[in-house]
This record gives structure tokens, C-alpha cells and sequence, in this order.
């Protein structure tokens, strides 16, 4: 799959710089910085998702501690 992206000139610039130091390509240096902080950019904007949804739909989180309050309150 090809994809077009359009980078600011200062990093432009230094991913330039940083391929003819080198040797590598720069598409090289793209994917492995793809690589890298996917996962981190993944678990971010992911939870950060789950939170939007489970509050448009209404879903209601609680702390342990509130938990714990409310079974000390149930008494039978």
C-alpha cells in the first residue's frame, strides 16, 4: 500500500539530512519510527476512544473505593 504524506520542512530537513548521512532511505526511517511509537499512539488515542463511547452510551465507571464503600453498605 502506497501512502502520501506531506512533511513540515524542518523534518523534511532532518529526515534528509539523516537518510544521506546514512545510507538508508528515508523511507526507512519512516517505517521504523512507524514502528516504534505505533503501539504507543495505539494504546493512546485507543483508551481514548473507549472513553468517548462508554460515555455517549451512558456507561458508568467506578473507582475500587466506591465499590468497596457501597459493599460496606449492603448489609443483609
Amino acid at each position: 500500500m502506497a501512502v502520501s504524506l506531506r512533511l513540515p520542512d524542518e523534518l523534511s530537513r532532518r529526515l534528509n539530512s539523516l537518510a544521506a548521512k546514512t545510507g538508508r532511505s528515508k523511507t526507512f526511517y519512516m517505517l521504523e519510527a512507524i514502528k516504534k511509537h505505533l503501539g504507543e499512539l495505539e494504546g493512546i488515542y485507543l483508551s481514548e476512544q473507549q472513553r468517548v463511547e462508554a460515555h455517549a452510551g451512558g456507561l458508568v465507571s467506578h473507582s475500587t473505593d466506591d465499590l468497596d464503600r457501597r459493599s460496606d453498605l449492603d448489609c443483609t
